[in-house]
C-alpha cells in the first residue's frame, strides 16, 4: 500500500485556525474530493490516548477543519500520513517520556525548540514585549536559544520613543538579565553570533530557554512565583561571571542546587519572577 509521511510544526495559526499541514504527496490525489478524513491520534498531556476523526477541506495544500486539542502548544510537532489505498490521512503526536516546562510554557509531545522560541507569546510586561523582539526578530539557533542586536530591540518592542522608551527599555533588559532570561554577548550585524571576521562588533541579547520538568498538569498557576536557582546556556565561547561562580558555589554549599555548573553554562541566583 502507497504511503507519504511527513513531520511537521504546529504554528499558533495552525492551533487557533484548525490547520493541519498536507504532505505534498498526496495533493494532487485528494483536491477533488469534497471532504478528507483525518484521523488524530493523540495522547492527552501525554498520557490518555484518544483517537478522532474530522472531515476536513483540502485547500492550498492544508487541510482545514482539524479541532487541535488544547494540551498542545505552538512548536508541538505533528506526523501525518497519507493512506493512498482509502485516501485517509492519520495525524499522530508523540508524547515526551517526561512533561517539560519551555520557560513556564508546558510541553507534553515531541516539539521543534525553533518554532517554540519563534511564537514566543508577548504577554503586557514591558521585559515579555523585549525578550518577543529578541525571539521574533533575531536569530534562531537549532536549540531554541537566540541572538539579537540590543540597539535594534527598541524599534521592535513598542516601548515608545524619547528619554522615557529609553527609560523603559533599559529596566526591561535589566530585569531579563536578571532573572536569567537573556545575556549580553558581543556579536556583529543584527544578529551574527559569533562575530563576523572583520566586522564591527555590536552589543547583542542572547536568550536560551529554560527547559525544566513540568508541573503535573493544573497545578496552580505559577506565573508569580519564586524561582530557585538554576544553571542556563551561555553562548559558545562565554564563561560566567567571577560574581556568578561565587554564587553558584554558595548556593551549593547551601544545598539550593545540586546541579552541576558544566562549561557554556551560567548560574542564576534565587529570585521573585513576576508575570
Amino acid at each position: 500500500m502507497r504511503t507519504a509521511t511527513r513531520r511537521f510544526a504546529l504554528w499558533r495559526a495552525d492551533l487557533q485556525g484548525s490547520i493541519c499541514a498536507a504532505p505534498e504527496e498526496c495533493v494532487d490525489n485528494l483536491r477533488h474530493l469534497d471532504a478528507v478524513p483525518v484521523v488524530l491520534e493523540h495522547r492527552v498531556h501525554g498520557l490518555a490516548a484518544t483517537r478522532e476523526t474530522f472531515e476536513t477541506s483540502l485547500r492550498d495544500g492544508q487541510f482545514t477543519g482539524v479541532v487541535w486539542p488544547g494540551d498542545l502548544r505552538p512548536g508541538v510537532q505533528v506526523t501525518v500520513t497519507w493512506h493512498a489505498a482509502d485516501n485517509t490521512v492519520v495525524a499522530t503526536t508523540t508524547p515526551l517520556d517526561e512533561p517539560v516546562s519551555v520557560d513556564g510554557v508546558d510541553y507534553f509531545h515531541e516539539y521543534d525548540p525553533k518554532v517554540v522560541t519563534r511564537e514566543f507569546e508577548a504577554g503586557t510586561s514591558n521585559w515579555s514585549r523585549v525578550l518577543h523582539a529578541v525571539c521574533k526578530h533575531g536569530w534562531v539557533f537549532d536549540d531554541g536559544s537566540a541572538v539579537f542586536a540590543e540597539a535594534k530591540v527598541a524599534a521592535k518592542a513598542g516601548l515608545g520613543r524619547g528619554a522615557k522608551g529609553a527609560f523603559l527599555l533599559k529596566n526591561a533588559v535589566e530585569q531579563l538579565i536578571r532573572e536569567g532570561y537573556v545575556t549580553r554577548v558581543t556579536g556583529s550585524g543584527d544578529s551574527s553570533f559569533p562575530p563576523a571576521e572583520g566586522a564591527d562588533p555590536v552589543e547583542m541579547l542572547f536568550y536560551a530557554p529554560l527547559v525544566e520538568p513540568a508541573d503535573p498538569p493544573n497545578a496552580a498557576d505559577r506565573r508569580d512565583h519564586w524561582v530557585h536557582g538554576f544553571v542556563r546556556k551561555l553562548p559558545p565561547g562565554a564563561q560566567p561571571s567571577e560574581k556568578q561562580l561565587s554564587e553558584y558555589q554558595r548556593a551549593l554549599d547551601n544545598e539550593q542546587i545540586d546541579a552541576p555548573l558544566e562549561p557554556g553554562y551560567t548560574f542564576v541566583k534565587k529570585h521573585h519572577r513576576n508575570s
